[in-house]
């Protein structure tokens, strides 16, 4: 059933926003600042611009086509029957991460009420269960919440600069500390922060269906959500490593300069309406991101038929069901999920860097989309700027790869192996049609083409 209210560009820079702003930032600054001292400014500029162009193909199909699957739909377009499979599995995988979000907002919670801390897992379970159900009043009730949740988010970090930024101890930038582990510390910590500036794009590009005129409003939400995230990265990575001696804040999280630049009450009022609603946001985020992609992972028969079953009103109630159980029960189970989110990165950049360099062929392919497309450019430009960004999803990749433990890169390759493994079967056992995976991209490209919701792009287009 097609939403009446249709989300505008700010429900789409309020969920992308908040997407983006989780806990990476406020757990993962520190670390950043141990790798390079104060040019962690310079660091979290360069994670920006390295994450948007690590997922630089989620603004060129969404200038050109409207794709109610989302990410997974773009790579259907992009891969093989096997890879799309194994796209749509890492997809619902990707609900373990959710598990995160929600134990990081008790742990943050019980550092003002320490009281809660050995109710972790039942409040974290709670917490999830609420987001998932807040769901099911669709997806301008969602963005209502995340734009309330996002205005307090953004309060609080205003507080932290214009508090800290006068605290911040003169000669900053003559000072020394800049560079501090060389050129290497510098990469470092930008592989590091550019894991804390990424979800600029997913959230946003998951909402497609449900946009008013989501081929020129997801890529201009897109712009601004970086160009913002990078004004505010910026100026707390300056009070973050400003304010206190470097050696007193490596390797800690935010906490640390807030607790010093804040009296008791406003600390507090940070912690809960930065830190927590921080998380909270990445949290609903990531729910509303993999809505509609979970559900099109098992219209293509990658799930058990089931999983397509949906409300009268078209909440995808079993697909939701199943992607709420995977995002619990790492939870229920006390599971650590740092290293579980860098598993599923690194296949993740991998598949990024196949879609970028597939999207050197749209422009010959699709010219009339391209032509229309807002990101229209010189072919030269557009085909140099798809390399730079396949470059970024390897060089993520390859820092992320190069931080595992031996046990961790073994689970890589068993990750891997089983996605490929389940994908294939899926196909062998024939709940996958052959006849309907060779059809896959021509009727995701008839569904983008024929959408209402384009109001440019014609049927006629499908052969361009």
């Amino acid at each position: 059933m097609e939403q009446k209210k249709k989300l505008n560009t700010f429900d789409i820079f309020s969920l992308g926003f908040g997407g983006a702003v989780g806990s990476g930032i406020f757990v993962m600054m520190g670390l950043g600042i141990g790798h390079t001292g104060k040019s962690i400014v310079i660091a979290l500029l360069g994670g920006c611009v390295i994450m948007l162009l690590a997922y630089m193909y989620n603004v060129v199909f969404s200038s050109m086509f409207v794709l109610s699957g989302g990410d997974y739909s773009q790579k259907a377009m992009v891969f093989s029957p096997l890879l799309t499979g194994v796209s749509g599995i890492f997809t619902v995988l990707n609900g373990f991460a959710l598990a995160m979000y929600s134990v990081s907002i008790v742990s943050y919670a019980g550092s003002v009420f320490p009281g809660i801390l050995p109710y972790t897992k039942v409040i974290a379970i709670t917490i999830t269960t609420l987001f998932f159900a807040s769901t099911i009043k669709g997806s301008k009730f969602i963005a209502i919440i995340q734009n309330i949740m996002t205005i307090v988010l953004l309060f609080s970090i205003a507080l932290f600069i214009f508090v800290g930024i006068p605290k911040v101890k003169g000669g900053f930038f003559t000072d020394g500390d800049f560079f501090l582990n060389g050129p290497g510390g510098l990469v470092s910590a930008v592989a590091i922060m550019g894991f804390a500036c990424q979800g600029t794009t997913m959230a946003p590009v998951a909402m497609a269906k449900d946009t008013a005129n989501p081929r020129k409003t997801l890529p201009l939400a897109i712009f601004m959500i970086t160009i913002t995230l990078a004004i505010v990265y910026g100026l707390m990575g300056v009070v973050a490593s400003g304010v206190l001696p470097v050696e007193d804040v490596a390797g800690k999280t935010l906490s640390v300069v807030a607790f010093e630049i804040f009296p008791k009450p406003v600390y507090i009022i940070f912690i809960l309406g930065g830190a927590v609603f921080a998380i909270a946001t990445s949290l609903m985020g990531g729910i509303a991101l993999l809505k509609y992609p979970v559900l099109k992972v098992a219209e293509d028969g990658w799930l058990p038929g089931i999983f397509k079953k949906t409300t009268k009103q078209g909440y995808p109630w079993a697909s939701q069901l199943l992607f709420y159980i995977i995002s619990v029960i790492p939870v229920f189970l006390g599971f650590s999920f740092d290293s579980i989110i860098s598993l599923i990165m690194i296949p993740t950049m991998l598949l990024c860097a196949c879609c970028n360099f597939y999207c050197i062929l749209l422009p010959n392919k699709y010219p009339k989309q391209w032509k229309e497309s807002v990101l229209h450019m010189p072919t030269p430009v557009f085909t140099f700027v798809m390399l730079l960004s396949v470059g970024c999803d390897f060089l993520v990749a390859y820092n992320l790869f190069a931080m595992l433990t031996g046990k961790e890169v073994v689970m890589v390759f068993l990750i891997v192996l089983f996605c490929f493994a389940l994908a294939l079967i899926r196909i062998r056992t024939g709940a996958v049609k052959v006849e309907d995976l060779k059809n896959a991209k021509a009727r995701i490209v008839e569904e983008a083409l024929n959408d209402p919701s384009n109001d440019i792009i014609s049927v006629k287009g499908a052969n361009a």
